[in-house]
């Protein structure tokens, strides 16, 4: 579909980006829709006006752009409000999106697993809801209904709003099963000794080209927003022979629909029991400290711990795409701060210093300690040698006397066997 994209920039909105490199992430977002947008434009505001966002002027300029381009949507890359929506189509004759809408389309075509379908859908009916509001033409007709049940009759609006809560209860009771289930094997992952390893970044930083380099894995790693909307998890053994389970996440951006971060908020919870979180960043975008500031924003959101912010890892992607100079500079501060790797996931450099980074961070110090162990216990006995604990062992008269180099996470999980 023929789009046109407009960012208002209005100079009260709370943004640390700068409005060309705004627009440019939104023209990406089209595209990531396969829209074809064929034209641009940033256009600055004093105020937003109430009813159509933009002056009449200007309303006027996009209406013949839109008639002479035959252009079927436009996009507006901020939040535009129902009668704000409901004003533009009228006057433009064209389907008005906004960011919001936007992303949910972007979701919507993206997402693969069960519980992802649900959480688009979810967050899709809440923002649907909110378009209720003042921007339907058919608010005033009345549905039949009994004068002792609902009054005199049920607008409309209200027959839908009700109809879409009930839709909503419905999601919600399908989407609790899921949860449920996922947090059934996040349990029964804890019990497996393998430390959860988190990839997280701005969209399109290179996570999943990052995953499938580490992994082998065929994630879909698109040069496009939201490549990725589902969690995937996979193997990797590190250099020292510890295995790892390293998760791919959805894409964090910039002013992200408040629906899709409630509906997602299950699905990244996923770094929230990660033991290792991994900043994934495109070193080389115009405005990578305002996305990495926005990333660590969401992280806070979250909730996540002080230690696992304070152990984070920086991963400053895509360095093949620097120029020599610069590519020095960056490798240059990178060998001088242990928590920073200057990678390319493309050409691969810089992979096997993340790998022996991952490693150290997840290194724990290893204590002796003396066991006794029943012959009643064998579980215990076999679960230390499966560890590859145990430095010697002693046959008793009631069992053995073993002798095991660990770490205490491992202590703890052994203690949790009984």
């Amino acid at each position: 579909m023929r789009s046109l994209v407009l960012h208002p920039d209005i100079p009260k909105r709370d943004t640390r980006r700068l409005p060309a490199n705004a627009l440019d992430e939104a023209v990406a977002l089209a595209a990531a829709l396969e829209l074809e947008v064929v034209a641009a434009q940033v256009v600055r505001l004093p105020k937003a006006h109430a009813g159509l966002l933009f002056g009449s002027g200007k309303i006027d300029e996009m209406a013949q752009l839109i008639e002479d381009q035959e252009i079927g949507l436009v996009l507006i890359d901020g939040p535009v409000t129902p009668v704000q929506q409901r004003n533009l189509e009228r006057r433009w004759k064209v389907k008005v999106l906004d960011r919001t809408g936007l992303i949910l389309e972007i979701f919507g075509s993206r997402a693969a697993t069960r519980e992802g379908v649900l959480q688009v859908d979810l967050a899709a009916l809440a923002y649907q809801r909110s378009r209720l509001v003042r921007s339907w033409t058919h608010l005033e007709r009345q549905r039949g209904g009994l004068s002792f049940v609902g009054g005199a009759g049920e607008t409309q609006i209200e027959a839908d709003r009700r109809a879409i809560d009930d839709a909503i209860v419905r999601l919600k009771r399908q989407l609790a099963k899921v949860v449920k289930t996922r947090g059934l094997h996040r349990a029964a992952r804890k019990k497996v000794p393998y430390p959860i390893v988190a990839l997280v970044g701005y969209t399109n930083a290179g996570k999943s080209t990052i995953f499938n380099r580490l992994t082998g894995a065929g994630v879909m790693a698109e040069d496009m927003l939201f490549a990725t909307l589902d969690p995937t998890m996979r193997a990797v053994r590190l250099p020292s022979g510890r295995d790892v389970i390293l998760s791919d996440t959805v894409g964090f951006i910039s002013d992200l629909p408040t629906q899709l971060v409630a509906a997602f908020r299950a699905t990244l919870e996923e770094v929230l029991d990660a033991d290792l979180i991994c900043h994934i960043r495109d070193i080389t975008h115009p405005e990578t400290e305002e996305q990495a500031s926005d990333v660590r924003d969401i992280l806070h959101d979250l909730g996540i711990s002080k230690s696992a912010e304070d152990g984070l890892i920086e991963v400053w992607n895509k360095i093949d795409r620097a120029d020599a100079e610069t590519r020095l500079a960056l490798n240059n501060i990178a060998d001088r701060d242990p928590r920073i790797f200057a990678t390319s996931a493309i050409t691969g450099d810089g992979m096997a210093a993340l790998l022996d980074g991952i490693d150290a961070a997840l290194a724990e110090p290893v204590t002796e300690a003396d066991l006794h162990i029943g012959f009643s216990d064998g579980r215990k006995r076999a679960w230390l040698f499966e560890q590859g604990v145990v430095t010697s062992e002693h046959q008793g008269d009631d069992g053995f006397d073993v002798q095991v180099r660990w770490t205490a996470s491992q202590a703890e999980r052994y203690r949790r066997l009984g």
